[in-house]
């Protein structure tokens, strides 16, 4: 199925990149994240399992076990504080 996934802060900049649309088997969120950690070292680095990272699935927060759809949109983003 195709996603449309976003990059955001350190994430982006780790993977040089903003968006890019993909091409996927992966059912759920985890399934795409463990997929895009073996794409290539950057992606593994910016998303790896021992990371915090986020993730949106068309712009609702979600959990990693949170199923995905063909066309769907998914951010990964690291965690944000404010103050």
């Amino acid at each position: 199925m195709k996603l449309s996934l976003r990059y955001f802060a350190a994430i982006r900049e780790a993977l040089g990149t903003g968006h890019e649309q993909v091409d996927t088997a992966a059912t759920t969120l985890a399934a795409l994240r463990d997929e895009l950690i073996g794409r290539s070292a950057a992606h593994a680095t910016a998303l790896a399992r021992g990371k915090a990272v986020r993730m949106a699935l068309n712009q609702v927060m979600r959990q990693e076990d949170a199923t995905l759809a063909e066309g769907d949109e998914v951010a990964f983003f690291p965690p944000v504080t404010g103050g």
